[in-house]
């Protein structure tokens, strides 16, 4: 069931959580509950989808204590393949927008693996990691959803436990919050626009080159810089300034 690339819509997000028996796919553990919020040119339309699995093996006790779910409580709910194909029209062509997408996204492809033709979400859907996106924004911080919430002044008061629509309700606000602004840069108003070109032309020629800043940096402050430049990136895996900046 490959998807069709021409079906896929930009302006379409689908922000996604899931819960599952364990932490380790690999192990075998299994996806138990799937909760989703479509937004449309980032906004949410009210459309969601929501489901609770049977795993057909037991909770590991860590994963229990977190989500609150037991082995009692899911074992009259349906099991992937029966809710497969929903879950799949639901995500079509989406850009998916997940907390540590690795780990949502090996739980979902280990799932599908178990039927007969089905893709993996790579061929259905492009991805979003709002967990990198957070380290970017915030290097060398904690970036888990509460602490996030707790940073951008989201209410999160009713995450008690971990709920795969809940949580998936509150990144949405959470990732609308860390990518606002990013279509406003560069709307000033006209008159703005025009004396910073003035000034720009002013000062860019040969004329009045006396006038341009000058900034002296002594070598030790500059091996300084470089030097805490180095540890951002050591902590965050990613420092925007060392890729900016010119080589040498």
């Amino acid at each position: 069931m490959q998807a069709d690339a021409a079906r896929r819509d930009a302006t379409r997000q689908v922000v996604l959580d899931t819960e599952t028996t364990g932490l380790e796919w690999k192990k075998g553990n299994r996806v138990v509950e799937i909760g989703c919020v479509e937004l449309v040119e980032r906004r949410p339309t009210g459309r969601t989808f929501h489901c609770y699995l049977n795993p057909d093996r037991e909770m590991e006790p860590g994963a229990q204590e977190v989500t609150g779910l037991t082995l009692e409580f899911l074992a009259d709910k349906p099991r992937f393949p029966e809710v497969a194909d929903e879950f799949l029209a639901f995500v079509e062509g989406a850009e998916l927008v997940i907390h540590n997408a690795a780990f949502d996204i090996g739980f979902l492809d280990a799932e599908l693996a178990r039927l007969d033709g089905y893709a993996g979400m790579a061929a259905r859907c492009t991805v979003e990691d709002s967990l990198l996106l957070a380290r970017q924004r915030f290097p060398g911080q904690r970036n888990s959803l509460d602490a996030l919430c707790k940073r951008l002044g989201i209410d999160n008061s009713q995450r008690q436990l971990h709920g795969a629509l809940l949580d998936a309700q509150i990144l949405t606000d959470v990732y609308l919050a860390l990518t606002s602004g990013q279509g406003e840069i560069g709307f000033a108003s006209e008159a703005a626009v025009s004396v910073v070109e003035q000034q720009a032309a002013r000062l860019g020629s040969a004329a009045d080159a006396s006038l341009r800043p000058r900034v002296r940096v002594e070598s030790g402050e500059a091996e300084a810089h470089a030097a805490r430049l180095l540890g951002l990136q050591k902590k965050a895996g990613r420092c925007l300034w060392l890729e900016l900046e010119p080589a040498g």
